[in-house]
């Protein structure tokens, strides 16, 4: 872990996730009081960003980048749970140990609040408090509708499910809507989508490789992505409309 260097979104009101993060409903002096007691840290993909059971110090923003959730079992296995993208929040106010392992997939940038001085100004700033909530519960349908995908769905299901995860948080992130084209990066591997959905990497090369001759998808290389429609590829999905998790 290390202090991040120069960013050009030090300042709140530039801040590229600050319509979509907990501060995001905060007045010009909230933001004020928020910039005395934050700092930015960034991680390399693969580093650890915090161990389960250990003291978290901190609250966070993810900035940029993508960090996922592990859990490990008793006897070593390990799942992951949970994935972190651009805007979601890091840490559990009131809560000192983390109950997640949290490892960077990419190199990642984190706005991080000292959480003390964080938990403070949440008990005289209704805007955070509510914010959070908001966060908070959509977090709550976000793991009830990847109980059904991982569950229920198919393996091209599982795929196209993930894939319009990404698309739409990147498009809010651009403030723009899901109607014509869209393009974007996709952040993590396939070995790790694999892992993260329960399939085997062979799966979900063979799944991508089909959405791409179907035309749902079309690739620049193995990241670069374009969605030429999106309501076909949550057809794709098994959802019949644009709400759920994919907000």
């Amino acid at each position: 872990m290390k202090d991040a260097g120069p960013i050009d979104h030090q300042n709140c009101g530039e801040c590229p996730i600050r319509h979509r993060a907990v501060c995001a409903r905060c007045e010009t002096d909230e933001l004020a009081q928020l910039e005395r007691i934050k700092y930015y840290r960034s991680f390399e993909a693969g580093q650890t960003v915090v161990w389960s059971g250990d003291r978290m110090d901190f609250v966070a923003s993810v900035v940029s980048g993508i960090a996922t959730l592990t859990q490990t079992l008793e006897d070593g296995r390990r799942q992951m749970v949970g994935l972190l993208l651009p805007s979601d929040f890091v840490g559990r106010p009131g809560r000192e140990i983390a109950a997640y392992d949290v490892t960077a997939t990419t190199d990642l940038v984190m706005c991080c609040f000292r959480k003390k001085p964080f938990e403070e100004m949440m008990l005289r700033t209704p805007h955070i408090s509510q914010r959070l909530l908001e966060m908070t519960l959509d977090e709550l349908d976000a793991a009830r509708e990847w109980m059904l995908l991982l569950g229920r769905k198919t393996a091209r299901e599982k795929i196209a499910s993930l894939l319009a995860i990404v698309a739409r948080r990147d498009a809010t992130l651009k403030l723009r809507g899901v109607a014509g084209p869209l393009e974007f990066e996709l952040p993590l591997t396939r070995e790790a989508m694999a892992d993260y959905l329960g399939l085997t990497l062979e799966t979900v090369s063979r799944q991508i490789s089909a959405l791409r001759r179907d035309s749902v998808i079309s690739l620049e290389g193995k990241r670069r992505v374009s969605v030429p429609d999106f309501g076909r590829l949550l057809e794709e999905a098994g959802d019949d409309s644009d709400g759920g998790y994919l907000n």
